[in-house]
């Protein structure tokens, strides 16, 4: 299939366009958040080409993927065929709904000609989706390949603007967890976080300088270096399920996990600890870090729970079951080298019915 996709999520769209399809990719001379194409920063196939705006009418796209609102008008400018009546097209929402969790309406709400995909039962749980028929395809993740050193005594977090987010990505809670150990926080978006423990939450001096922004670095320096951290903090108060927590699972991390959302779907039991009460996960934290042993057999229990739920050709094979039933007679995948992709799976997620609250 030829599969028109905008570069919103780095690295969802990187396992994404792994598969056996031609992924167009728009690009604009700005590039911006409507023309991004391929990023420099990732690694991806051939498969995923650029195409500019006014190449799309005639590039034969059987199948559109939109993740936000806006893409429907500017694919149904930019193909000239609109979205879900003259080229089947998917509605991906990679998010929990950031209103109230219950009764939010999805902006692709009692739309039957489209198909909302979540990533995540939670999501798909919590959004109104009215009329629109919904599935969902658990995330997939390229294997970085086991690295857990574990050889520094200190937790490791990846958190994006932790000041401007404040709770809902759990930055209040990290003071409390720096109790047991030092934490190095990775992510963009980090200035400003000493004077926020300091001058907003009242962290005094000592244990604010437990707490140790890293930045944003490239994603193979950043898995080295989850990886030589003890334990790896996953804490959002409220959040899709982030594909950090199933990477620092695949390096062979054990887990400190803030048990909210998809989480307890996500982390079985045996590999770290999982709780809605801080207390016991700064203790839990504190015993891992005590004890390198435990902490990496609880590392090696974590990886081969990622690796068999969230493989990446469990992943693509998914999707490629669901794209052949939105797309009428769609040729399959190209087949992927053997070995290409390093995972096993859960089978093919099926859809069900949308629901009005």
């Amino acid at each position: 299939m030829r599969i028109l996709i905008w570069h919103v999520h780095g690295s969802w769209t990187t396992a994404f366009v792994q598969g056996g399809h031609e992924y167009l990719i728009p690009v604009l001379p700005e590039r911006g958040a409507w023309g991004g194409g391929r990023p420099q920063a990732w690694d991806w196939p051939a498969r995923a080409v650029e195409i500019s705006p006014h190449e799309l009418a005639d590039a034969g796209v059987d199948v559109v993927v939109v993740q936000r609102p806006e893409e429907l008008e500017l694919a149904a400018r930019w193909l000239r065929r609109v979205p879900g009546r003259d080229v089947p097209a998917v509605y991906l929402e990679h998010n929990a709904p950031r209103g109230p969790a219950a009764t939010s309406r999805h902006p692709a709400a009692d739309r039957p000609d489209l198909l909302l995909v979540h990533v995540t039962h939670f999501n798909a749980l919590m959004w109104d989706a009215g009329s629109t028929p919904t599935a969902v395809v658990e995330h997939g993740v390229i294997d970085p390949g086991h690295r857990y050193t574990g050889e520094l005594a200190a937790a490791a977090t990846s958190i994006n603007e932790p000041v401007r987010r404040g709770r809902i990505t759990g930055t209040d809670l990290l003071p409390g967890l720096a109790e047991a150990a030092p934490i190095d926080v990775f992510g963009m978006g980090l200035d400003g976080l000493p004077e926020h423990l300091r001058d907003e939450l009242g962290v005094d001096g000592a244990l604010a300088r437990r707490i140790r922004p890293v930045g944003d670095l490239p994603q193979g320096v950043l898995h080295t270096e989850l990886a030589r951290r003890r334990a790896y903090l996953h804490i959002p108060r409220w959040t899709s399920l982030g594909l950090s927590l199933i990477e620092a699972m695949m390096l062979g991390m054990p887990v400190v996990v803030l048990d909210t959302t998809e989480a307890a779907e996500a982390v079985p039991d045996g590999v770290g600890v999982r709780s809605t009460n801080p207390d016991r996960l700064r203790d839990g934290l504190r015993e891992l870090v005590a004890d390198p042993a435990a902490a990496a057999a609880a590392g090696r229990l974590a990886r081969r729970a990622a690796l068999h739920r969230y493989g990446l050709d469990r992943f693509l094979a998914d999707w490629d079951d669901l794209l052949a039933r939105v797309v009428p007679g769609a040729a399959g995948p190209i087949p992927a080298e053997p070995g290409e992709h390093a995972a096993a799976g859960t089978g093919p997620a099926a859809p069900v019915p949308g629901r009005r609250s």
